[in-house]
C-alpha cells in the first residue's frame, strides 16, 4: 500500500502490490502437467522451474493447517486466493526480504481489500495502531504486495495501519508488535536484521508507491527489531 509517487493524498486503501503478481513461462514448448499448462524448453524443465511447479503436479498437495500462522499471537483472517499464489518457501523460493508497507487507510479497510478477489493484492500481515496482528498469508506463500515480482517471490510484506503523511500513525505499540514480527522472520530465516533486507515499500525496484514515508522512524525500527531478534536467540 502506500500513497503512489506523484500524486497528492491518500491512494485507494489496500492497494499494497499493484498489478496481478502473474506466472511468466518458463520456455517456448507446452507441457500439461494436472490440466494446467506450463511452458517449458526443448530440453525439458530445469529442476529449479520444477521445484517451483510442485503445486500443479496431480495428487500433490502440501498438508496445510487450516488458521495456522506463523507468528505466536496473530489472528488469521484469509485473504482472497486470488491476491497471493502458493509456493513452498524457503523450499522454492529463497525469503531474504521484509518489506514495510503502510496501509493509506484504517486497519479494517486493508483486511476488507485484501478479502476482494478483484484486488489483486494483499500483504502476509496487518499490523494495527494498538499492535494487533493479522496474518492474511502463509509466509511459505507468495503475497502479490510489492509490486515486483521477484520481491514478491523473495520478501514477506507487512502493512501498517496508517497514513504516511501523519506521523501520530506510527505508534509505540504498532513499533513493538511490528519488531516482534520482523524479528521472528528474519530469525527464521536468517535475514541479517539491516536495512539492506529489511526495506520500504518505495525501496522496491519498480514501485510507484512512497511507503511507508518520511515519519517512519526507520533507527528506532531496526533497533527495536535487534533487541527483539537478541532476546529469541
Amino acid at each position: 500500500m502506500g500513497a503512489k509517487k506523484g500524486k497528492a493524498g491518500a491512494s485507494r486503501s489496500g492497494g499494497s502490490g499493484g498489478a496481478k503478481d502473474a506466472d511468466r513461462p518458463v520456455g517456448r514448448r507446452v507441457l500439461l502437467i494436472g490440466g494446467l499448462a506450463a511452458g517449458v524448453s526443448a530440453a525439458g524443465l530445469a529442476r529449479e522451474e520444477l521445484s517451483h511447479l510442485w503445486w500443479r503436479l496431480p495428487g500433490v498437495e502440501k498438508a496445510r493447517v487450516a488458521g495456522a500462522v506463523d507468528f505466536r499471537g496473530a489472528q488469521w483472517v484469509a485473504a482472497s486466493a486470488a491476491n497471493w499464489r502458493r509456493a513452498d518457501r524457503p523450499a522454492d523460493y529463497v525469503i531474504d526480504r521484509v518489506v514495510v508497507h503502510v496501509t493509506q487507510g484504517s486497519f479494517a479497510s486493508a483486511v476488507r481489500v485484501f478479502q476482494d478477489p478483484r484486488h489483486g493484492a494483499a500483504a502476509h500481515y496487518v499490523v494495527r495502531r494498538d499492535g494487533h496482528v493479522t496474518q492474511m498469508i502463509r509466509e511459505l506463500d507468495v503475497a502479490f504486495h510489492a509490486g515486483n515480482r521477484a520481491y514478491n517471490e523473495r520478501s514477506v510484506g507487512i502493512e501498517h495501519e496508517g497514513f504516511v503523511d501523519r506521523p501520530s500513525s506510527f505508534t509505540d505499540a504498532m513499533y513493538e508488535a511490528s519488531a516482534r514480527l520482523t524479528a521472528g522472520i528474519c530469525g527464521r530465516y536468517g535475514i541479517p536484521v539491516d536495512r539492506e533486507h529489511i526495506i520500504g515499500h518505495v525501496e522496491v525496484p519498480g514501485a510507484d508507491h512512497t511507503d511507508p514515508g518520511r515519519y517512519w522512524d526507520w533507527d528506532r525500527y531496526i533497533r527495536l527489531v535487534r533487541r527483539a531478534r537478541s532476546a529469541r536467540a
